[in-house]
């Protein structure tokens, strides 16, 4: 069947076969994107992870009290000991303002929570339509249909837009991509009053993208960097001198009137990054104006190595100077992989470490052969003269992408999504152009159908593996995820101790009351209990971090001063551990260390700059002494170290030695009127004497009465 013939009329428009196969396999994108994001949802109805309850909190303010109030909103049930927070200049309010409005059209009678649970996946599952458009742009609909499938099933994107991911991600790379559609697309466009209204757009989307996300700003790497290529490959040069300078305008007005990214960004590196290049343009155009033929290209070549010249003499000055307000450090890092930092606080952070060989080629691996294959495409001169369909502007677009998508992602492992986004573009215009030119090649019939039809199902192969092998570590085994909710962050099995706690918080405690906690857990506490807390994952103040982490890691006595100096009501520790079995006594053993507050001594140390040794033995993992008997962690912690066990030559110890595992026995230190604090709730699963592991959260209530022991001696 002809794939041009008209399948109906919609007015002007003739339906055709190859448009219901677009819309087919745009469908079969979705659905998949869909279903994979979708695989959390086994666990139970949950937001995942920290950020989420934080923005879940954000969006339900608007829906409740609209937009003025929200840009008017200082929470005071965060950061108590900083007099609070003012959300919308530190948040990323676009996603909060996109989600509200859209609750509003399509929320139906679903409930807000609900509705954030969904909506990551499905705006992160729109975003195969996006990536469609954009590659279709760059080669072609065969290339923009691939691209769809492959983001489809990116490990990468998924990983940060599963359902309950309500975060930034999601919606930043979709307002990302589609303003980087509509910016390319007035590029090529032959029509200048749709590319007017492109171009109007492009800066308007691009500007939301960054005030629903900071990693947006990667965007403007790959856009600054075409900017300067412009006047050497776009022969008409005045389109560029309007359409250029009004994208960059709008985009940073509209940056500039948001809080977050805000004027800071727009005359700072962020903005610079994209003004210099239009200047440049603007200057180049006229050099080449004046310049003779012969002579254009050299002296616009010259005026670049004088911008790049300049950027990098003022770069160089604003270190020591301070002069232009900079990105955060894992902005800048992005920039300069080999900058690093001496705070823990950024270290301690598990989204900022790097990206090791194995897990860069789990998130790639077939990506990475098809990526290569189309740089060798778009690079050789023999398939450029074929014309496939791959243009010189946009050819350089792609591949400037491609090499800043891979170097900013090499960083930490958050930022994996934009080398993904960049093998992808690749991947999908290497696999069109090695379809095609294989289809091209003409065999006898029979062999010529043999072998076409074994080229597709290697294909889809080679695609299919990564979802499947090798066994206990393909990609849909890193999706099998719980939300972090039922499991602390832990690898424990999922429970539901957290939510429990949460909510005899917000049913047994007075609605003024204080919690105390490190900041990990600081959303979920503000969010699910409705209690002012004073840190939070949104790690808006080192100081009070810092603070909180000396209140766990001092003497009880000394603690007990500073939560009351802090006017701490109550604080709340999470553990995690497994039950052992029992000793000859019938007394349950327990070894710990699985991934709650007893892990983090050596963070919490650190950033209490504090000496790690005298809190942890030679491994680095196993408390001492001193931490149990002398720090106020130590005495929340519900167990007792009993003896040390090698699991290799099965031998016990009375003392720590190398190799030996602590195993203990449990016993509350606080449970009296007479100590400093007191336990008043602890979660089921400490309470239940079940085999295997456990994690469970304890809450001990300030004793505003109890009489340090060095006062005592007065």
């Amino acid at each position: 069947m002809n794939s041009q013939a008209t399948l109906f009329q919609a007015g002007t428009f003739n339906f055709k076969l190859n448009h219901l196969v677009i819309v087919g396999v745009l469908v079969l994108a979705f659905s998949t994107s869909f279903l994979i994001r979708s695989q959390p949802a086994q666990y139970g109805n949950e937001l995942n992870e920290f950020d989420p309850f934080f923005n879940f909190r954000a969006t339900e303010y608007i829906v409740e009290n609209g937009f003025s109030n929200y840009f008017e909103w200082h929470d005071e049930k965060s950061w108590y000991g900083v007099d609070g927070r003012n959300i919308s200049e530190s948040s990323q309010t676009m996603l909060h303002i996109t989600t509200a409005i859209t609750y509003e059209i399509f929320g139906g009678n679903l409930l807000l929570y609900d509705y954030t649970i969904l909506f990551p996946a499905i705006i992160g599952s729109l975003s195969v339509i996006i990536i469609f458009g954009l590659v279709r742009i760059f080669a072609g609909t065969t290339a923009g249909l691939i691209a769809s499938l492959l983001f489809a099933v990116s490990l990468p994107i998924i990983l940060r837009g599963t359902i309950g991911w309500f975060k930034s991600e999601p919606l930043g790379i979709f307002y990302g991509l589609f303003g980087l559609y509509l910016f390319l697309s007035a590029i090529r466009s032959e029509n200048k009053k749709f590319a007017v209204l492109k171009i109007i757009f492009a800066g308007i989307i691009m500007a939301f993208g960054m005030a629903s996300w900071g990693g947006n700003q990667f965007f403007i790497i790959p856009i600054g960097l075409f900017i300067l290529t412009l006047p050497f490959v776009k022969k008409d040069h005045k389109f560029l001198l309007w359409s250029i300078p009004l994208f960059v305008g709008i985009f940073l007005l509209i940056c500039g009137l948001f809080e977050r990214p805000g004027m800071a960004f727009v005359f700072g590196l962020g903005g610079l990054a994209l003004i210099f290049p239009t200047t440049f343009l603007i200057g180049c155009i006229f050099i080449q104006k004046i310049s003779n033929e012969q002579n254009k290209t050299r002296n616009g070549l010259l005026l670049l190595l004088f911008v790049i010249l300049i950027s990098s003499f003022l770069i160089i000055i604003n270190q020591e100077s301070n002069l232009l307000p900079l990105p955060s450090f894992r902005y800048l890092s992005a920039l300069n992989p080999i900058l690093t930092t001496n705070d823990p606080l950024v270290d301690s952070v598990a989204e900022h470490t790097s990206v090791d060989t194995g897990l860069s080629f789990l998130f790639h691996s077939v990506w990475m052969i098809f990526a290569g294959i189309g740089v060798w495409f778009l690079l050789s001169k023999k398939i450029s003269q074929n014309e496939i369909f791959v243009k010189d502007d946009m050819k350089i677009f792609v591949l400037i992408m491609g090499i800043t998508g891979l170097y900013v992602s090499s960083v930490f492992i958050r930022l994996e999504v934009f080398a993904s986004l960049s093998l992808i573009i690749l991947a999908s215009i290497g696999l069109s152009i090695l379809t095609k030119e294989i289809f091209k090649i003409k065999f006898s019939e029979k062999t010529n159908y043999l072998i076409k039809i074994s080229y597709v199902v290697i294909i889809i192969s080679l695609f299919i593996s990564p979802l499947i092998f090798p066994e206990n570590n393909n990609w849909l085994d890193a999706l099998d995820l719980p939300p972090t909710i039922l499991t602390g962050g832990t690898v424990y099995p999922p429970a539901n101790d957290w939510l429990e706690t949460t909510e005899w918080i917000k049913l047994n405690t007075p609605e003024n009351a204080k919690i105390a906690s490190w900041w990990d857990y600081g959303y979920w506490i503000t969010t699910l209990s409705d209690r002012t807390t004073f840190v939070d994952n949104a790690t808006l103040d080192t100081k009070e971090i810092q603070k909180m982490a000396k209140m766990l890691m001092s003497s009880p006595e000394n603690s007990w001063n500073m939560l009351n100096e802090m006017n701490a009501d109550y604080v709340l520790v999470f553990f995690a551990a497994q039950d052992i079995g029992h000793n000859s006594n019938d007394v349950t053993l327990y070894v710990t260390g699985g991934g709650g507050d007893e892990a983090k001594i050596y963070w919490i140390s650190q950033i209490a700059e504090l000496p790690t040794e005298n809190y942890l033995e030679l491994d680095a993992k196993t408390p001492t002494s001193n931490f149990y008997e002398n720090t106020m962690l130590g005495k929340m912690i519900p167990f007792s170290p009993v003896v040390y066990y090698h699991p290799s030559t099965e031998r016990n110890s009375q003392i720590y030695q190398d190799g030996f595992v602590e195993i203990s026995t449990k016993n509350i230190k606080y449970d009296s009127e007479s100590d400093p604090l007191k336990l008043v709730y602890a979660s089921p699963s400490f309470m239940n004497d079940n085999d295997g592991p456990m994690i469970f959260v304890l809450v001990y209530e300030v004793n505003k009465n109890y009489i340090p022991f060095f006062d005592s001696l007065d």
